[in-house]
């Protein structure tokens, strides 16, 4: 009881602290993950919205910019230049989690290359859903002590609309008990689990992004792990729902909306 009271505590005490634009921008990883055939456009012009995304991070104080691998070094030389404090994530195994552990790494040992600051990897969620919970503990295992030995924050995508309220607690738990296992406690705290790609449609029609309900289902399964809702928040109001629930950064292609207290219109 006394721990639950203490949890309540501390997120009362950040939705006192959202009450400032620049606090806002502290909680959001500012997202452009679509290709230039997802979003109907051209190569130049995926160049050009990701360049904005990341101007548009470092001009409102955002913690993050989420883009996609190729666009890593590019985000570094930007901050460079702008001496900005903006960090630099960019997503593994993308969208669907399921090539191998080896790509896996090779994939995040380029980015790593490229002074990336956070690896958010897909967990192979198809492996648990099949029950080769062996595969996904290994996958979890080398990820994170790959991220945690580079100094880097380390994030675990579980896709939680392709998961039963019992799934999402077994695997956030799972992973949790992975990561205490390979870096310690103390070490945890720099690894997140994290709601949702953005991308997966579920055949029922309901959301594919981040709900109250997963976040909280994880929250209560992950400490000393963090969790991150991503997918769906477009407004200030989601932002505040989700914090409430116990998630401690947002990903979200509406960054500048929700900072400049707007709705966006959007689809990730």
């Amino acid at each position: 009881m006394k721990n639950m009271i203490t949890e309540d505590i501390k997120r009362i005490n950040e939705l006192i602290r959202l009450t400032e634009e620049d606090n806002v921008g502290q909680y959001i990883d500012s997202t452009y993950l679509k290709t230039s055939e997802q979003a109907g456009i051209s190569d130049n012009e995926t160049v050009m919205m990701v360049t904005k995304t990341i101007q548009d991070a470092m001009d409102h104080n955002m913690k993050l910019v989420m883009i996609r691998p190729e666009f890593v070094s590019l985000a570094d030389q930007m901050i460079k230049e702008y001496d900005s404090d903006l960090l630099v994530g960019t997503v593994i195994g993308f969208p669907n989690g399921d090539s191998s552990i080896n790509e896996k790494k090779s994939e995040a040992m380029e980015a790593i290359k490229n002074n990336v600051d956070e690896l958010d990897f897909v967990v192979n969620y198809k492996a648990f859903k099949n029950g080769d919970l062996d595969y996904v503990k290994d996958e979890v295992r080398e990820g994170t002590s790959m991220g945690i030995d580079e100094g880097l924050v380390v994030k675990w995508i579980i896709e939680s609309a392709a998961l039963t309220s019992d799934e999402i607690a077994e695997l956030t738990s799972l992973i949790r008990d992975v990561v205490i296992d390979t870096v310690g406690e103390q070490k945890a705290s720099d690894v997140f689990v994290k709601t949702s790609t953005g991308f997966y449609k579920p055949e029922d029609g309901g959301p594919g992004g981040a709900t109250i309900d997963d976040v909280s289902i994880m929250s209560l399964n992950a400490g000393p792990l963090k969790v991150k809702a991503s997918g769906g928040i477009y407004s200030r109001e989601d932002l505040e729902k989700m914090i409430d629930a116990g998630a401690s950064r947002i990903g979200t292609s509406a960054g500048l909306e929700i900072i400049k207290g707007e709705k966006a219109n959007t689809d990730y």
